[in-house]
């Protein structure tokens, strides 16, 4: 064993951890080495989005002790930029230890003398974002490892805006967390008076602030029987859909019932994530069964939702990410210029790894389209800052993730279901689909395809494989890819973009990412990204051609996904 790994392990035998905290670790001992030193060979990372990781015992894992010091940086932290009262909520999904973990960050919060708004069970994400923002809240925490395995869990932690930490906050509280040195240092209990429950009444002040977003309420109510489909994936969002639905005056909706029940065990997917088809596939069987209108699926802490379609075939299918982030920006953006309430000011945001079709759209419209850092926390943060300047409608990313209106500061699937719907109904009531008007769109604005390629490294050099495979990208690029010269490379760490035909530099005006991005002569784009929460390296794959009438759809896609794979192939990413 590592001396410094079984330095910790010692640390927690003879430390002030639970008799069977101890008695787990000698059975390892003996049992399973190789997982205990995986469990002590690091700290779990407080990063600038929080905590995330497998639950289990050990300095590497989520546990009380790893969450409770956390939070008493985090209230370190608080209490340094804060006089007076300060107030936080606390919000928890489904999985295993949810609860746990979020009435173990409570007491921490209240034994340091914090104000804590708990809510009395399992709630979608957006709404603790919505909750921090109206109760004056300086910061909360959500427990979820959002779209992750059952084994993992997490914690989100948020700033006084509803948005989680940005540039200084994420980065000094994780000093503060960091001087955490023992579970000695951590206030445990003692403020149990500070801690108040908080539940329907806030249910019903964010159901009515979501149904405010509305555009065409008239569509909906004679639409009203539009057949819904809706899956919560065993998570948060059975709390919520189904009343924002009914204020929405949909009265036809179907909960597919073997998910309908939340369990932290997802006893009917491998990954709870709408992004994967077999997560949907229920869904799918009850949409087909009962012939509706349109599928909707949300993950377990209820901020991403995909959705399902028939094709101009009557087949289903399901959209992406991109495809659903243009439909809902072009819907905005369509329905508020034929209603009158567009402003002149009005503007919409997008991260840099999602499709370059909605800036395309934005343009025509002469909407301003902004592009940011991926994770919502970034578009919250241009939000805050052009506040009082410009008017925020929509932002989105190709993970699944909208956020309609300002109210809320985190992607929100439950506003977007139900805005979904709405589009579902209003192109229903033209005698159209949501899958004609986006084959529509490619006509007018150009076919964009966009395809995602992760790559997982686990264990202990797994962090280490990744940097180096960055590293070669940054100090080597490639020239050509399928043929097609690349024309710049942006790197967002360096802060650069450099133009590798002239050998031009330009400063990027964003923060530092370990991102890189190649742009080739043909206008594909392809993103190389780390993840911040998983031990993945993700590539963003977008091309695009002219699409000159519905009819020709399948083709050009055809040929778009052929280009895709021999690059794909090129790179060697499988």
């Amino acid at each position: 064993m590592d001396k410094n790994i079984q330095q910790k392990i010692d640390n927690w035998l003879s430390g002030n951890y639970e008799q069977s905290v101890k008695d787990t670790i000698i059975t390892m001992q003996k049992d399973n080495p190789d997982e205990l030193a995986d469990a002590f060979y690091k700290n779990l990372e407080f990063g600038t989005g929080g905590l995330r990781g497998l639950m289990g015992i050990g300095t590497n894992r989520m546990n009380k002790y790893t969450v409770g010091m956390a939070t008493q940086g985090y209230a370190n932290y608080l209490k340094k930029c804060f006089d007076g009262e300060i107030k936080v909520a606390i919000a928890h999904d489904c999985r295993n230890n949810s609860r746990f973990f979020a009435e173990t960050t409570a007491n921490v919060f209240a034994a340091n003398g914090i104000k804590v708004y708990l809510f009395e069970s399992l709630r979608p994400t957006p709404e603790l974002s919505f909750a921090i923002r109206n109760l004056g809240c300086k910061g909360g925490v959500v427990c979820t490892a959002s779209h992750n395995p059952k084994e993992y869990n997490g914690y989100k932690a948020y700033w006084d805006d509803g948005a989680q930490m940005v540039t200084p906050h994420d980065e000094n509280v994780i000093i503060e967390v960091d001087k955490i040195a023992s579970v000695d240092d951590v206030k445990w209990s003692g403020g149990e008076a500070n801690i108040s429950a908080i539940g329907k009444d806030m249910d019903e002040l964010y159901l009515t602030m979501a149904k405010g977003l509305s555009v065409y309420p008239d569509v909906c109510a004679a639409q009203h029987g539009l057949k819904i489909v809706y899956t919560p994936i065993h998570g948060s969002g059975i709390m919520l859909v189904p009343q924002i639905l009914k204020k929405f005056g949909f009265d036809n909706v179907h909960i597919v019932e073997e998910q309908s029940v939340p369990d932290g065990n997802f006893p009917t997917v491998v990954f709870p994530n709408p992004e994967e088809k077999e997560a949907m596939s229920l869904g799918l069987a009850l949409a087909k069964k009962i012939d509706a209108d349109i599928l909707l699926g949300t993950d377990p802490d209820s901020d991403r939702v995909g959705i399902g379609v028939k094709n101009t075939k009557g087949e289903w299918v399901l959209m992406n990410g991109n495809q659903t982030a243009v439909l809902a920006f072009n819907y905005m953006i369509e329905a508020r210029k034929t209603k009158g309430i567009n402003q002149p000011n009005d503007m919409v945001v997008k991260t840099i790894v999602t499709t370059g079709m909605i800036d395309v759209v934005a343009k025509a419209s002469n909407i301003a389209c902004y592009n940011v850092l991926t994770g919502f926390k970034w578009i919250a943060s241009l939000i805050k800052e052009k506040e009082g300047k410009e008017n925020y409608i929509i932002g989105g990313e190709e993970s699944f993730g909208l956020m309609i209106g300002d109210k809320i500061r985190d992607k929100d699937a439950i506003s977007a279901v139900a805005l979904l719907c709405e589009m579902a109904a209003y192109e229903k009531s033209k005698g159209s689909s949501m899958y004609a008007k986006l084959i529509a769109l490619y006509v007018q604005y150009g076919l964009f395809k966009e395809t995602l390629v992760s790559i997982t490294k686990k264990g202990m050099n797994g962090a280490k494989e990744i940097e180096d495979m960055m590293q070669g990208y940054r100090s080597n690029p490639p020239k050509t890819i399928d043929g097609v010269p690349v024309a710049e490379l942006l790197d967002y760490e360096l802060q650069v973009g450099k133009n590798l035909q002239t050998g031009e530099s330009k400063p990027i005006d964003l923060p530092k990412s370990n991102v890189l991005q190649f742009l080739l002569n043909d206008g594909t784009k392809i993103s190389a990204r780390p993840s911040g929460t998983e031990p993945k390296i993700k590539f963003y794959f977008s091309v695009n051609s002219k699409l000159d009438n519905a009819e020709g759809f399948e083709a050009a896609d055809k040929l778009l996904a052929e280009k895709i794979a021999r690059m794909v192939s090129e790179m060697q990413l499988k």
